[in-house]
C-alpha cells in the first residue's frame, strides 16, 4: 500500500499503515462524561472531551487504511481484587474507584461507565485490551465491544 501522510502538529507524520498501529487509550465514559470518575476528581470533562473529535478523525483514517487499531480501557474486577489500595485511596475525589456513580460502579468492568465513548467505539465483534493494573495483574481481554489486535 505504501506510506500515508497524517496531518499532525507540529508537523505531518509519514507512516506505513501495514507497520503502524493506532492505540486509543482509556477513552471511557467514566473519564470523559459528566458524572464519571474524571468529574469526581474535579476535572472539567468538557475540556477532556475535546480530545474526542481529533481521535475520531484519526480512527476513521486508520480504518480507511486498514491499520491495526488497539483500544485500551482502565477497569477493575467487580470484587476489586486487582485494585491496589493506594490507587483506590489516592486523592480526594467525591467518589472513588468502585463506588456507585451515575454510570454504575466507577471503573468497574462491565459497568456502563467502563465502556468506551460512543464516538470512538470499536467495531462490533472485536475486543478491547484491558490495561494492566500492576505487576501481578496480567492484562486481559474482554468481549466488551471491539478491538485488541485486529485490523480496523
Amino acid at each position: 500500500m505504501g506510506t500515508v501522510v497524517i496531518d499532525a502538529e507540529p508537523e505531518p507524520i509519514t507512516v506505513d499503515p501495514a507497520r503502524t498501529a493506532v492505540v486509543i487509550i482509556d477513552m471511557q465514559r467514566d473519564f470523559l462524561e459528566p458524572g464519571g470518575f474524571g468529574e469526581t476528581l474535579g476535572n472539567d470533562v468538557s475540556l477532556l472531551s475535546a480530545a474526542i473529535e481529533p481521535c475520531k478523525a484519526l480512527l476513521a483514517g486508520a480504518r480507511r487504511h486498514g491499520m491495526l487499531v488497539i483500544h485500551t480501557r482502565e477497569g477493575h474486577r467487580p470484587d476489586m481484587s486487582d485494585a491496589p489500595p493506594a490507587k483506590v485511596e489516592r486523592g480526594v475525589p467525591s467518589a472513588r474507584i468502585g463506588d456507585v456513580g451515575p454510570m454504575g460502579r466507577i471503573l468497574i468492568r462491565g459497568e456502563p461507565g467502563h465502556d468506551i465513548v460512543s464516538e470512538l467505539y470499536p467495531i462490533a465483534g472485536r475486543r478491547c485490551r484491558q490495561a494492566r493494573q500492576g505487576p501481578s495483574t496480567p492484562p486481559t481481554c474482554s468481549p466488551c465491544c471491539a478491538t485488541a489486535a485486529s485490523r480496523t
